[in-house]
């Protein structure tokens, strides 16, 4: 018989495993991701994954002074993501310039 806590680690570890695996195989593509911490939000390129950590070549941000540079996001800060893929809707450009 399992405990409570160690079924729930085990449910963890599968689920950031996934995550992993599912940014790993959109390298590539541009991505909406959305955290709980500043600066929250982000729209780039998936460059790679370190470790449980997407390296993000960041387009748009809150801040034009944080942009145009690669982030790294721990998995475990995702709050919310969406990645654009061929067919599928495609992430605004955002620019205050409109």
């Amino acid at each position: 018989m399992t405990s409570r806590s160690s079924s729930l680690n085990s449910h963890n570890v599968m689920h950031d495993t996934a995550l992993v695996e599912y940014f790993r195989a959109s390298i590539g593509q541009r991505a909406f991701i959305l955290t709980p911490s500043y600066p929250f939000m982000f729209i780039g390129e998936i460059v790679s994954l370190i470790g449980d950590q997407v390296e993000l070549a960041v387009e748009t941000t809150h801040f034009a002074q944080l942009e145009n540079r690669n982030w790294l996001i721990h998995i475990d800060n995702i709050e919310v993501f969406y990645i654009e893929f061929p067919g599928d809707p495609r992430i605004p450009e955002l620019n205050d310039m409109l």
